[in-house]
């Protein structure tokens, strides 16, 4: 892989409003059109399960969610655009990881933690009404992850901790089973924005103060009327700070426009003409995608077309993986024959017929925070011994070259990686040629 991976999961519950394209919409389509960049963007059905019970509800949020991203400009045909079910293979890594990953790990879970507390306080039993789904989504949201050997992962800062999860199983199938999973990274914004809605309060379904992305547009008119102001009367000089109404202008003006909308404010203008001028500027950019949104909304079997297209897409990639690690695992053929060197030392690549097990790439994470790998033969010893790398995708990066160019990239990267001692250059050559062929074929 030379290109960066970046994947983005879409909880399929509820019906997207302003917040939801402003803080994560908009910016990720427009991060879809990086150069060098991978893209994946899924619909998480999966885990709507653990939050919904209602099927119909999840039906219809699953066909609203996929209109509004394409609808906002997402292009399926450049980037990775699937719904979560169409992928067998993700609850299939789901049951692999869950045999590599430890109780007391999930354990420590955010939302199973806070479930406990919530029960504790009230003197419920500590697992009341806790389901297996909530305790196991920590395994699912690394499957869906490590499944296309994801590099960044945007999230919250309150999704850390899963990112982390995710690698600590990665890296815990890697050392039983030889390198195979890239360990991922969050990717945290600076400033993630979010907007505020009717009533001041963070825009939200949960607070029942949002406002639908696609509203039609006299609705969209009559929300923004509803948005609470002061009673301060025109002509009197009003507060940017804290003002709803000036915080959800800003997320859609240029700066221009919004210097002008806070002079406004500063020469008193009336709260009608500020909604008034709220709403032109809303409509303005959303009029065009609503148009979109409403054809998609109207063609439900269309919408299915594309993302089982999505879905086939990446299954190009998640089949091939998936028996790889299948393999790995020992769920192959009785037939095959795969050698074995000890935990942590199995080979990546299968040994064509007639060749002793192979080399194996292993990487690893030190305390420094920085990234590093070795080669090892078949009977772990060590070959060779990389320097730090600051992310997982630069020590891959290296990995794939030394498997694909072997001397080549041996040369070129000297000093970022060191023979081990006693080891010829001979030896290592004839390692990196044996990987060279398996991958031949």
């Amino acid at each position: 892989m030379k290109s960066l991976r970046v994947l983005t999961g879409i909880t399929t519950t509820g019906t997207p409003h302003l917040g939801n394209y402003v803080g994560a919409i908009r910016p990720a389509v427009t991060a879809s059109l990086n150069a060098g960049t991978e893209s994946f963007y899924f619909l998480a059905d999966y885990h709507a399960l653990i939050k919904c019970d209602e099927p119909a509800r999840i039906q219809r949020s699953t066909l609203e969610i996929a209109a509004s991203w394409l609808a906002a400009g997402l292009d399926p045909a450049r980037v990775f655009f699937y719904r979560q079910s169409d992928i067998p293979e993700i609850p299939e890594l789901t049951w692999l990881l869950a045999c590599v990953t430890g109780k007391g790990l999930l354990n420590r879970a955010h939302a199973y933690k806070a479930s406990v507390d919530k029960n504790t306080a009230a003197g419920n039993e500590p697992d009341a009404d806790v389901t297996a789904g909530l305790f196991m989504y920590p395994v699912l949201m690394a499957a869906d992850i490590l499944m296309f050997k994801s590099h960044r992962i945007p999230v919250g800062r309150d999704q850390i901790q899963h990112i982390e999860m995710a690698r600590d199983m990665a890296q815990s199938f890697n050392h039983l089973y030889g390198e195979h999973f890239v360990l991922p990274e969050a990717a945290i914004e600076a400033s993630v924005a979010t907007l505020p809605g009717l009533d001041g309060r963070k825009m939200s379904k949960s607070y029942d103060n949002a406002i639908p992305l696609f509203a039609p547009r006299e609705q969209l008119r009559k929300l923004i009327a509803g948005i609470v102001t002061d009673s301060r009367a025109p002509g009197e000089p009003k507060d940017v700070e804290g003002s709803a109404l000036f915080q959800i202008y800003q997320a859609f003006a240029s700066t221009e426009e919004t210097d002008a909308l806070r002079q406004a404010y500063a020469d008193g203008i009336g709260w009608g003409d500020a909604k008034k001028a709220l709403f032109e500027r809303i409509d303005h950019e959303i009029a065009p995608m609503r148009e979109r949104y409403e054809t998609l909304m109207a063609d439900p079997a269309g919408m299915e077309t594309i993302l089982l297209a999505g879905a086939a897409k990446a299954r190009e990639l998640a089949t091939p993986f998936m028996a790889e690690l299948r393999a790995a695992v020992g769920l192959r053929g009785l037939g095959t024959q795969r050698a074995s060197a000890g935990a942590g030392a199995v080979s990546a690549t299968p040994s064509p017929a007639g060749m002793g097990a192979l080399p194996t790439f292993k990487q690893y994470r030190e305390k420094d925070d920085q990234f590093y790998f070795k080669l090892v033969d078949a009977k772990g010893q060590l070959l060779l011994q990389s320097t730090g790398f600051a992310s997982p995708r630069d020590a891959g990066q290296a990995i794939a070259r030394l498997q694909g160019e072997a001397a080549a990239a041996l040369a070129d990267l000297a000093g970022q990686v060191v023979p081990a001692p006693q080891v010829s250059p001979a030896t290592i050559d004839d390692a990196l040629k044996a990987l060279q062929r398996a991958a031949a074929g």
